[in-house]
């Protein structure tokens, strides 16, 4: 028999503006610590260097993880032209450099190809596996690889401001699965003059905002008291891209335990994918079937 973890059962989502310098890993820990809570996650990994909206998820709440994950998400980064680097981030080996410096009309002329749907190489230093072993690993190594390139959806990309001739600000709205550092290296070689990520900061991801979210000095300060639970927010915002259906009280306990039930619902096709709820409290995701749900998820009260 395994050994039973340890903590509270406690579910929900804490938003954390992610400091830079440190995993999203070490974060996720240390929110863990500071609610004594049993299970927990995160929606999405960030950089260390990078900074914004972390969501970690607690108890039931990692059930809803993949509807998060694949939410429309937003990032402001900044990049410095003429450097290429190895990690196309500040943090690597300048390996490229060009005087070459654009012109705003030049830059938002080049921003269009980043737009829609394209295909993204992801940077040598990155977590993609390749052969089993990850990327960064192999690259830490001095193993150039062929990575393969990735679709990505790119809703928007603007260019918000320009600090000097070095720099540019850019502000991109995209999909599951984007590389931002990815996008500065490609947008310098379309410029011809080389570019990288100097700063990135996550500023929404789904329905979380960076604005709402506490900071790791927050969270530390406020660590196993009833003042740290006051932030969390309830499981069902992870569900809020998915249609909603409602239980009848009859329903509840077959749908926990796996089983078709009973739900009422409006404006909800044949077999499109749903979350059902008793009282404002979610109880399954699954498809629904014509007034009635099969539950692909179940959520413990």
């Amino acid at each position: 028999m395994g050994r039973r973890r340890k903590g509270r059962d406690i579910s929900g989502w804490l938003v954390v503006d992610k400091p830079a310098g440190m995993t999203s890993t070490t974060v996720v820990n240390k929110v863990r610590w500071a609610l004594d809570a049993k299970k927990a996650g995160h929606a999405g990994t960030l950089d260390p260097e990078a900074t914004g909206v972390l969501a970690v998820a607690l108890g039931e709440a990692t059930k809803t993880v993949p509807f998060i994950t694949e939410a429309l998400k937003a990032y402001t980064f900044t990049v410095r032209l003429g450097q290429a680097t190895n990690t196309d981030d500040a943090e690597g080996q300048v390996i490229a450099t060009s005087d070459l410096r654009p012109d705003d009309e030049a830059i938002k002329a080049a921003l269009g190809a980043f737009v829609g749907d394209i295909m993204q190489v992801p940077p040598q230093f990155s977590a993609v596996k390749v052969d089993g072993e990850r990327a960064y690993k192999k690259a830490r190594d001095g193993e150039e690889m062929e990575l393969a390139a990735r679709p990505l959806w790119v809703e928007e990309l603007l260019l918000v401001d320009r600090p000097d001739e070095d720099h540019v600000v850019l502000e991109m709205t995209c999909g599951k699965g984007g590389y931002v550092r990815s996008i500065a290296r490609d947008l310098g070689k379309a410029l011809g003059c080389y570019a990288h990520v100097k700063s990135l900061r996550r500023i929404w991801s789904g329905p979380f905002q960076a604005t709402e979210g506490v900071t790791l000095a927050q969270v530390e300060a406020m660590a196993k008291t009833p003042a740290l639970d006051a932030y969390l927010q309830p499981l069902e915002i992870g569900l809020a891209d998915l249609p909603e259906v409602r239980c009848l009280a009859e329903s509840v306990a077959k749908l926990r335990n796996g089983n078709p039930a009973a739900v009422i619902a409006s404006d909800v096709a044949f077999g499109e994918e749903v979350w059902a709820s008793y009282e404002g409290k979610a109880i399954a995701v699954g498809t629904y079937r014509g007034g009635e749900l099969q539950p692909s998820r179940v959520f413990v009260a």
